[in-house]
């Protein structure tokens, strides 16, 4: 598969719950699962970053991002899901910018 046709989604705890934001390039920030996706296909893919919010420790991140939201941060997680969901076709039909400007302002 060609790294253009790659989204990869992952969670993003430097964007709070709720948040939902589609970028391009970039490095693994710390994030394990993105440090072996960075390695085996490179820098160069598209993603989308679903924010589940920060512990505010960092000590903390690792147990944080593997335990389960409260209900509040689930549901607003949820409903970022269902929002960059919303998009796909857009991003499919029209491209990268346009689905991004959609997600990130509600407009396009």
């Amino acid at each position: 598969v060609p790294v253009e046709k790659i989204l990869v989604v992952h969670d993003e705890i430097d964007l709070p719950p709720g948040s939902a934001r589609l970028k391009l390039g970039g490095g693994h920030g710390g994030h394990n699962g993105l440090r072996d996706i960075v390695a085996q296909i490179g820098r160069d893919f598209a993603r989308l970053r679903l924010g589940v919010g920060h512990p505010g420790n960092k000590n903390a991140v690792t147990n944080y991002v593997l335990r389960k939201p409260s209900i509040d941060d689930g549901r607003m997680i949820h409903e970022s899901i269902a929002d960059a969901a919303d998009v796909m076709p857009l991003l499919v039909r029209e491209g990268f910018e346009k689905a991004m400007t959609k997600l990130h302002t509600g407009k396009g």
